[in-house]
């Protein structure tokens, strides 16, 4: 039994991941017992209805690998369009948000889970699944995040479906503040522990989510659901010092943003951040960012057109900076193994599937990432994703799992906090508690430079793990959410690491 670090968005999830490591889980199977328990009850910012990506430092020290569970463009064999309707909401600083049974992509995170799993857990897999069944099945509160989300959206987004509307809302049609209880997801999650990924795939929960969608007007089929794969590929690596970074590849956009800003940075800063480093860091993020709206957003060939950008990075800094809802887990263990778990349910589609107990994504409708508009791409395509969940690898055989959830400002969250702990010289969580700079809209002329004065959760919610030389553990959980740190110690290991 290993020692692991568990850094989650809320308390409950990191119990699951607590419980799953003192059962004899390592650092991937912890990961993913937590994050289950974050699509029951972060609710609006994500669920099982999700897609998701899990980056995966093997033990061994080979080369980190990423599991693409991200959400496929669904439609296969019937007429595109129809079945939604935009909401206008300021959350997020202000954005327009496709919703609706027509805006349910096809869901990929628990066959990423249950692919990382087969391959690097260590656990039997209802041993994971097991902690998310009793959330669901006693009920739960809604989380901060989840209260300042649906202070925005509880009856544009999350009240046109009854029971969606019956589910957050109390006699008063107020945001619940008891517990919410769903029978149904609790079931379903049973299934998923008895049958893996086939249940929403191929069994019973995929029949009952593709039926009421199709009834209601959307588009995702029981076909698209059966032809879904997780895809595993080598991450994105990029080198910062001593350290070896994998984030998530193409044809997520988000690490392709990481590893370049991470290069931009140039060492930056050399210790404590000051206003030259800030100076540096709306630069780079101006750089990166604009080009990914100029160019990665609507490419072709974000694989061709992200190697090119990369090989511009590394080739001449100077050219580029001259140039124009979500949850994260983060887990490590004293064998070396790291993981780093993002998924996302988009701003939610407002509707759950009868019978399951499950709230169904929008990530069709999330007008940022659907450059080419609502059913713009051919089914079976994947989807455009922010979340770039991140590992490292010292040259001490130090080992570091670090992610954020947050849109757009994933990516600048995730380089911040790594930037001010491998190059300024913070400790894990003083480099995740530093107050951030994110550019909105750069390089356009309504570009913002937003400089966080107070702790907010539109910055980010980034949570770290790390294993020191010697089974130190570390775990840092960000103060913008409710997040939650666990260190787990096993009969044999040494002393006590820190939070």
């Amino acid at each position: 039994m290993p020692d692991v670090a568990i850094a989650a968005p809320n308390e409950a999830a990191a119990d699951a991941g607590e419980q799953v490591a003192r059962a004899g889980g390592n650092a991937i199977d912890a990961a993913l017992a937590a994050a289950l328990v974050t699509m029951v009850n972060e609710v609006g910012l994500v669920s099982l209805s999700s897609g998701g990506f899990v980056t995966v430092q093997p033990p061994d020290g080979s080369p980190p690998q990423t599991v693409d569970g991200w959400m496929d463009m669904p439609g296969r064999g019937r007429p595109l369009g129809g079945g939604t309707w935009d909401i206008d909401t300021e959350y997020g600083g202000g954005v327009t948000v496709t919703i609706g049974p027509g805006s349910v992509a096809t869901h990929g995170s628990v066959a990423a889970f249950e692919e990382a799993h087969r391959r690097w857990g260590s656990i039997p897999w209802r041993e994971v699944v097991t902690p998310a069944i009793a959330v669901a099945r006693g009920g739960f509160r809604l989380s901060s995040a989840s209260r300042y989300y649906l202070g925005y959206v509880h009856d544009s987004i999350f009240g046109w479906d009854d029971q969606s509307h019956a589910a957050v809302h109390d006699a008063d049609g107020e945001i619940e503040t008891g517990l919410i209880m769903l029978p149904d997801l609790a079931v379903s999650l049973e299934l998923i522990a008895a049958d893996g990924a086939a249940a929403l795939h191929t069994g019973e929960l995929a029949r009952l989510i593709s039926d009421d969608v199709l009834r209601r007007g959307g588009i995702l089929g029981a076909a698209d659901l059966a032809a879904y794969r997780p895809v595993v590929r080598p991450s994105l690596l990029s080198t910062v010092g001593d350290w070896t970074f994998g984030t998530n590849p193409p044809p997520s956009v988000g690490g392709v943003c990481v590893a370049a800003m991470l290069r931009l940075l140039d060492g930056r800063p050399g210790g404590a951040w000051d206003a030259d480093d800030i100076e540096h860091l709306v630069r780079v993020q101006r750089a990166v960012l604009g080009h990914r709206l100029d160019v990665l957003d609507g490419t072709d060939d974000l694989a061709r057109d992200a190697g090119a950008f990369l090989t511009l990075v590394d080739r001449d800094h100077l050219a580029v900076l001259e140039s124009g809802s979500t949850a994260h887990v983060s887990a490590t263990d004293s064998d070396g193994g790291a993981c780093s778990v993002t998924v996302s349910s988009g701003y939610s589609s407002g509707m759950i599937a009868q019978g399951t107990g499950i709230w169904l994504n929008n990530c069709l409708g999330e007008q940022e990432l659907n450059a080419r508009g609502l059913h713009g791409l051919a089914p079976g395509t994947r989807l455009l994703s922010n979340m770039a969940p991140t590992v490292g690898h010292h040259v001490d055989g130090s080992a570091l799992a670090i992610g954020s959830p947050g849109a757009d400002r994933i990516t600048t969250a995730i380089v911040q906090a790594v930037a001010g702990f491998v190059n300024g010289g913070l400790g894990l969580q003083q480099a995740v508690d530093h107050p951030r700079v994110h550019v909105h809209r750069a390089g356009r002329a309504d570009e913002v430079v937003k400089t966080e004065t107070e702790l907010s959760m539109y910055y980010g919610g980034v949570a770290a793990t790390l294993r020191r030389p010697g089974q130190h553990m570390v775990a840092a959980a960000d103060p913008r959410r409710d997040g939650a740190v666990r260190l787990v110690h096993g009969p044999t290991q040494g002393p006590a690491g820190e939070v």
